[in-house]
């Protein structure tokens, strides 16, 4: 058999905007070195951004969602299929923000790696940006 799953860090539900109902087929799985994303009841689709590819994170909460005790996380990263993921309606919102950025840090320390890395600079030859 294949090796055992990675613990999970921390799980979420996309829930209805009205009242905070999980009623979606959308579930959030944050693990040791990766995001995971499950989508789908007849047709599932299941993706996978890797930390340390993620670049950037914000995290947001309208009126209606802090009426229901929700909100959104919305991450950047480097990945193909997903440059820009809405991780919106979940509950502890703001833990799952924290939980993300960390694990993201600790993953680039474990791969040695720093954000710039990651983004493609173009500098200029000289200091006066002549080239």
């Amino acid at each position: 058999m294949g090796k055992k799953d990675e613990e999970y860090i921390m799980r979420e539900r996309k829930r209805w905007a009205f009242f905070g109902i999980p009623w979606t087929f959308t579930v959030y799985t944050l693990k040791e070195k990766k995001l995971v994303v499950d989508k789908g009841f007849f047709t599932s689709v299941k993706n996978e951004i890797l930390l340390y590819r993620i670049l950037d994170l914000s995290y947001s909460r309208t009126l209606g969602q802090k009426l229901f005790g929700l909100g959104t996380v919305t991450v950047y990263s480097k990945d193909k299929t997903n440059p820009t993921l809405e991780i919106k309606n979940i509950r502890h919102s703001n833990d799952f923000y924290e939980s993300l950025s960390e694990a993201i840090e600790n993953d680039r320390i474990r791969m040695k790696m720093r954000q710039s890395e990651l983004i493609d600079v173009d500098y200029p030859s000289d200091a006066d940006g002549d080239t």
